[in-house]
């Protein structure tokens, strides 16, 4: 069973799927933290992989850059594929002064500029959340791997060149712990078609410092977001069978 832009078959994803902007991350997630990954998806190469995490079969995915493209894959995963948890693990932007390069967020929110959740919600401005249950697995998560945490909003950007740059020192007046591109469409997807969403970023760049990371180190240095993310999903397992995580 394929969909116009996933060729995998059914059953070949897990009912949970982490999924990276970059495909190439996704190939490096899936051969660096899964055992015997195996590849099930590369329409337009945009790789999506299963295997095992401790025993548990969880996917990967890229989900490409901005809420369009990774509005499609997070559709067609729960509808053609049924599945229940999407994790968005990647990059973002800090404008805050105690948000560093490297710092791990988590988006609880996520506000934007695009207009697709008024789109789906009928003009009206729909709150994009993410799943409770999730971020409080990845917080406790992150607290267990002594890894310190920024939770908050987030900003989800249609532009990467933004023409407006006031709206970063607004975004910091408010608060945005991190500014990125997918979130608020994955949020929105999630609620309309039933499934739970959570983002786990990286902080990659601060907008308003100017400290950075180079391409390669994006790709390969998250290795405290992914621990995070991964075990969050078997604190959330451990939850819904009733155990105490």
């Amino acid at each position: 069973m394929a969909t116009p832009h996933i060729n995998a078959a059914r059953g070949d994803f897990a009912d949970t799927v982490l999924m990276p902007g970059d495909p190439l991350r996704a190939k490096y997630i899936a051969e660096t933290f899964l055992d015997e990954p195996r590849l099930v998806t590369d329409v337009r190469n945009m790789y999506g992989y299963t295997g095992r995490y401790k025993g548990r079969e969880i996917s990967v995915m890229g989900h490409g850059m901005g809420i369009p493209s990774a509005s499609i894959y997070a559709k067609e995963l729960i509808t053609d594929y049924g599945v229940e948890r999407l994790i968005r693990v990647g990059s973002c932007g800090a404008v805050r002064d105690d948000v560093a390069v490297r710092d791990v967020v988590i988006g609880l929110g996520a506000c934007t500029d695009s207009g697709v959740n008024r789109t789906r919600f009928l003009g009206h401005d729909f709150a994009a959340i993410a799943d409770f249950e999730l971020s409080r697995h990845a917080v406790d998560a992150a607290r267990a791997l002594g890894v310190a945490v920024k939770v908050g909003n987030l900003f989800s950007a249609d532009l990467f060149y933004n023409p407006q740059g006031e709206i970063f020192a607004l975004m910091k007046r408010y608060g945005i712990v991190g500014v990125e591109m997918e979130a608020a469409g994955l949020y929105g997807v999630a609620a309309e078609f039933g499934a739970r969403a959570a983002t786990i970023c990286t902080v990659s760049d601060h907008i308003l410092k100017g400290d950075s990371l180079g391409s390669q180190e994006r790709q390969s240095t998250f290795a405290e977001m992914m621990e995070i993310a991964l075990e969050s999903v078997r604190r959330d397992d451990r939850d819904r069978e009733g155990d105490t995580p």
